[in-house]
């Protein structure tokens, strides 16, 4: 059962990534050899003469008119988008450049290491040709031979790290209640599109379209009769799913997704699937406390699983499995997948299959290949400045919540106490996974894929019932992204992301507190965002606020959403911001924060001038060098519609036309394009 949950953590970047998701990510069992990078600290920056790249800048336009053409212009205007990619930009720019590393540690790597293995099977076209859909239809005859519901609930459950797709998706987290113990966290499935208003808004038609052609041809493709009907059931039936979905921005709402059952409790409550069945089949057994996130979608989804007929779920089945093994299979499965999947981002050629390979190992074999990867590429003096930096963004903190004029001394207090208990991770684990039971084989793509899925959902699963491993790490050492850890009360910094433009130890301190500092503070503030906010020191759910406080952070926070409403990321396309509020929480009070610690680390002191530009300027326009890009229309659709970040021009804009310091530096004046009056601008932490 792939989890798909939203709340488990909250990660900077352009996506999502909860921990749940993360099957790589599991606790250690072999120790690490200790990094030792083998390049030198950088003579220079990797950007201009102190780190910021000034040749972006169109200094025609006014900042206080538009930030982002100012800090970026003649970048915006000469850049195009590859038509490969949906998007460009520093995040997509350093995780082209991170698979580079990692395809050169790979091939260079020992011909006997297992993720060479890997990456050969998916780099051997020829012997994926001359299998064809052999392998694909040995798993199609097992649900083939399926005669009864019961059977089919059991089904469902073994695609848990498999292919094939299940009405509800599950994995081990910390408990709610008891943050040490891990319990099943259990959400919705079962739909195809990215979320369910791809199912229903009229922008998304060309979408829906595109997806049942495509059901069709894979219908064809495996045999099907009559592949035009066969579609037309999958998609009524997937259609019906969506509609009692619960709609994103609800489900990363932590007080409604907080419902917690026993597995016999659930039972009574929507009785209309064999839960005993298809927990069996995920290896899972019955369960003393579920977490039961969108409770009505689930009972209304097992209701409808009631009134379907056989016939139609093993539809439904047989086209997801071949969907998820399409990758793996022949060009012409390759090919048909992505005609679909490229009108979700706007794409006009695939990836290089060097780069879905490199993509592939990643998933598969993350921290064997990531212990590789920060020998070669991440050297200790980068973890140690970044520690130092860390630290110093946590006095700035602190210092914020003192100072904190609307909150009341018991809620400060217990703000300081979760502060001072949130762990802090950079680079890497301390312990590295142990892959010594997973079979590679050379030869063998879909072989090795399935092994893999099922090796990684084994070792999540071994957490269920377990103390809660906080070291265990959500993403893998080369990620180039970071996430606070939820219930876990962590933030963790990967080796990936802690490169230029975002770490840069050879440029001036000003960029890298506007850059890698805004991320820490990012992820500092994802503890005290208004759904961090309602979790405790401990990483318990428990309103540990004075009466009033919540209250006055709620009117503060709608302050905010109300800029964030008006937003259109693509014509008719608005940033919806009850999805994105916590993101844009953090990416505001990160960026005062750590523009309280650059201020600090002066001691006293004025900045330097470099270039006739403030310390405070500098640190500005490493911000906005960092949230730089474009993206394709259709994957700001699909960013606006599935994602809890703001497109990459609302993550520039909608922080910094709320910071006093921001007017100051660049003479933002009334009658600017950007300018707020004072007293109308969000003050929030």
């Amino acid at each position: 059962m792939k989890t798909r949950l939203l709340l488990t953590a909250a990660a900077l970047a352009l996506t999502a990534a909860p921990a749940l998701a993360q099957t790589a990510a599991a606790p250690a069992t072999t120790p690490a050899a200790t990094p030792a990078a083998t390049q030198p600290t950088a003579a220079k920056p990797h950007f201009g003469t102190w780190g910021v790249d000034l040749s972006a800048m169109d200094t025609s336009v006014k900042p206080g008119d538009d930030f982002q053409r100012y800090t970026s212009g003649k970048w915006l205007d000469a850049t195009e988008i590859p038509a490969d990619r949906p998007s460009v930009g520093a995040f997509n720019d350093l995780r082209e450049t991170t698979q580079e590393q990692l395809q050169k540690l790979i091939t260079e790597g020992p011909a006997d290491a297992k993720y060479r293995a890997f990456y050969d099977s998916y780099m051997d076209e020829a012997t994926v040709e001359k299998l064809g859909l052999a392998p694909l239809k040995a798993d199609l005859a097992v649900l083939d031979a399926i005669t009864t519901k019961r059977d089919f609930a059991r089904f469902m459950g073994t695609t848990a790290g498999q292919f094939g797709i299940s009405l509800v998706d599950a994995g081990p987290y910390a408990d709610s209640a008891d943050p040490t113990t891990n319990v099943l966290w259990m959400s919705q499935g079962g739909i195809g599109l990215p979320e369910r208003e791809y199912y229903f808004s009229d922008q998304f038609k060309a979408q829906r379209s595109a997806y049942v052609a495509y059901i069709e041809r894979t219908m064809k493709a495996i045999g099907h009769a009559n592949p035009k009907a066969a579609a037309k059931t999958i998609m009524a039936f997937e259609t019906a799913i969506a509609e009692v979905s619960w709609k994103v921005a609800d489900r990363r709402d932590i007080d409604k997704v907080n419902n917690p059952m026993s597995s016999t409790e659930l039972m009574s409550y929507a009785p209309g699937i064999e839960w005993v069945a298809l927990m069996d089949g995920a290896g899972i057994g019955l369960q003393p406390r579920i977490i039961v996130n969108e409770n009505t979608a689930i009972r209304d989804i097992a209701s409808l699983y009631d009134k379907t007929p056989l016939e139609t779920l093993k539809l439904w089945q047989a086209f997801h499995i071949a969907d998820q093994a399409a990758p793996y299979l022949t060009k012409a499965m390759v090919d048909s997948r992505f005609e679909y999947v490229k009108t979700l981002s706007g794409q006009t050629q695939q990836r290089p299959r060097w780069r879905r390979a490199v993509a592939q190992v990643d998933g598969a074999l993350g921290e064997l290949v990531g212990q590789d990867y920060v020998a070669r590429y991440f050297p200790a003096s980068s973890k140690a400045k970044m520690e130092a930096l860390v630290a110093n963004l946590n006095l700035a903190m602190a210092d914020r919540i003192k100072a904190n004029d609307w909150m009341s001394e018991p809620t400060k207090a217990a703000a300081l106490e979760k502060l001072a208990r949130m762990d802090v991770m950079v680079g890497y684990p301390d312990k590295f996974r142990n892959y010594d039971a997973l079979e590679v084989k050379a030869s063998d793509l879909y072989g090795n894929i399935k092994r893999a899925g099922k090796f990684n959902y084994a070792y999540m699963m071994a957490d269920l019932g377990q103390k809660v491993d906080r070291k265990k790490w959500g993403m893998n050492p080369q990620t180039v992204n970071a996430y606070n850890g939820g219930l876990e009360n962590k933030i963790v910094f990967p080796a990936g992301i802690l490169q230029a433009p975002f770490f840069d130890p050879a440029a001036d301190d000003a960029v890298n507190y506007g850059a890698i500092g805004a991320v820490i503070g990012h992820e500092i503030i994802h503890g005290f965002d208004d759904q961090g906010r309602k979790i405790d020191a401990h990483g318990a759910v428990r309103d540990w606020w004075a009466e009033g406080d919540g209250k006055r952070f709620e009117e503060r926070a709608k302050v905010f959403g109300d800029q964030y409403a008006k937003y259109e990321a693509a014509p008719g396309a608005f940033v919806n911001p009850d999805l994105t509020m916590g993101e844009n929480i953090a990416d505001l009070a990160g960026l005062l924060v750590t523009l309280d610690a650059y201020r600090k680390s002066l001691n006293g002191k004025a900045a330097p001038v470099i270039d006739g530009l403030t310390g405070e300027q500098r640190l500005f326009l490493a911000f906005a060098q960092v949230w730089r890009g474009k993206a394709r229309e259709d994957a700001i659709r699909n960013q606006v519609a599935t994602d809890p970040h703001s497109p990459q021009r609302f993550r520039l804009l909608g922080p910094t036309r709320n910071i006093e310091a921001w007017y100051q530096a660049f003479g933002v004046k009334p009658g600017d394009a950007m300018y707020i009056a004072p007293e109308q601008r969000a003050k929030i932490w």
